[in-house]
């Protein structure tokens, strides 16, 4: 997939927070009135994420720089769990608990690896 995103290129952003509200420019835009909330994350090594969060149609810190943005999905993070879970073959899950090197012999270690084997899965490990 060729298709390219607002989080593909670095945008200008400002964030002004007076203690209760916050204005958020993209590239000298004020997007503020569109936006219910946003998230600003930023990991060692890489550039800056402002994540935005569109209002819905019936609805003190700043950062100035580059960042990676993105839209975010509607979709509650809620939804996409009970999805991941629906998604999880009870079988292999228990296979994949019951063969873990971290097994501690504890009453609830079977469920403690099924927890472990379903974060790892989650995370992308396989």
């Amino acid at each position: 997939m060729n298709d390219t995103s607002l989080a593909d290129t670095p945008r200008t952003v400002r964030i002004t927070v007076d203690g209760v509200r916050a204005s958020v420019t993209l590239n000298g835009h004020d997007v503020s009135a569109a936006l219910s909330s946003y998230v600003l994350e930023h990991r060692a090594n890489q550039p800056p994420l402002l994540v935005l969060y569109p209002r819905s149609p019936a609805d003190g810190a700043i950062f100035e720089g580059h960042a990676q943005v993105a839209v975010a999905s509607e979709t509650a993070p809620g939804e996409a769990v009970a999805a991941f879970l629906a998604a999880i073959d009870p079988a292999r899950l228990q296979q994949a608990a019951l063969t873990r090197t971290d097994l501690d012999g504890s009453p609830t270690e079977l469920t403690t690896a099924m927890l472990r084997q379903l974060a790892d899965w989650a995370g992308g490990t396989t």
